[in-house]
């Protein structure tokens, strides 16, 4: 395995743009950590890392990317897609394989929640697929997440929306379904320190706030930290067809991400272990705090727009 020019082996982060990405880019460079982002779309840096091509629909750009890397983390799905399924289990394949041959010691993928005894939504039965996928390549370590609260994420943006555009909601049932979601600094946190094979072994781990709640009582907290009265009329007949209708007509969630989200919002996904918690000595904030600096940060983006030409 070839070395970067710091004399110290990389990460390799794929999905280094997207939101977790790009946080998590940010603390690894902060403990002096070499980064290599994988992107389809290689431009110039203002930071230490380096960008470079990789595509998980192009297996044959993938050992290029791993050149002086040995560890890994995976943040790619195709959620957007309606085969999103298929594209994901041959993109993780494909990243397996590179993995592989370039002699990665650890894997990280943040996956999702959810009991292995249940019947699994298609969402995050793909999510469970690719996990086994990347556990069969490597010494991998599985982060298994709900709703990621923080600046960027779809689900968070959606739930912000249905705040900030409606005074009432006519609700489809799965706004009681409990959950558990987690802040964007401590999914990162959780994410940066299982690269460690000595601090964190090789499995997957539940990671979530430190009580359960529910969409509904997401929304409420959403809706007074923002001082927006508003009416919650659950429907327990709004079909899941029509309730991805409802989420696409009133957010800017597409069609084709909303009925995958909504498959998996009508199931319970809480976290069941905090062996994580144990590994790491990081404990995961409240939702409340979650919430808040996600507010924070929105409304920062949102200023930062309005100030660009």
């Amino acid at each position: 395995m070839q070395q970067t020019s710091t004399g110290r082996p990389a990460v390799l982060v794929a999905g280094g743009s997207g939101f977790v990405g790009r946080r998590l880019v940010e603390r690894l460079l902060a403990d002096g950590v070499p980064v290599r982002v994988m992107t389809r779309n290689p431009g110039t840096r203002h930071d230490e890392a380096v960008d470079v091509y990789g595509d998980v629909d192009d297996p044959a750009s993938l050992d290029g990317a791993f050149e002086g890397v040995d560890r890994a983390v995976y943040l790619v799905h195709s959620l957007d897609h309606d085969d999103f399924e298929d594209r994901d289990r041959r993109g993780a394949q494909a990243f397996a394989d590179a993995a592989r041959r370039a002699g990665v010691v650890r894997i990280v993928y943040l996956g999702g929640l959810g009991a292995d005894d249940t019947e699994l939504s298609p969402h995050l039965r793909s999510r469970r697929e690719v996990e086994r996928i990347l556990a069969d390549a490597a010494d991998t370590v599985a982060l298994r997440a709900a709703v990621v609260v923080g600046q960027g994420s779809i689900s968070w943006e959606m739930l912000c929306q249905l705040v900030e555009r409606l005074p009432g909601m006519v609700t489809p049932r799965w706004v009681n379904t409990p959950t558990q979601p987690i802040a964007l600094d401590d999914v990162v946190e959780y994410l940066a320190r299982s690269l460690d094979p000595a601090v964190v072994p090789a499995g997957h781990y539940d990671v979530g706030v430190p009580e359960p709640t529910t969409y509904r009582a997401m929304i409420d907290t959403v809706a007074r930290l923002l001082h927006r009265p508003l009416v919650i009329l659950p429907v327990p007949l709004l079909t899941p067809r029509l309730s991805a209708w409802w989420l696409r007509g009133v957010t800017s969630v597409d069609l084709t991400t909303a009925k995958a989200l909504v498959e998996s919002l009508d199931q319970p996904v809480v976290v069941g272990e905090r062996t994580i918690e144990d590994l790491t000595g990081h404990r995961a904030m409240p939702f409340l705090d979650a919430a808040e600096i996600a507010l924070r940060e929105r409304l920062a983006a949102a200023v930062a727009d309005e100030g660009r030409p």
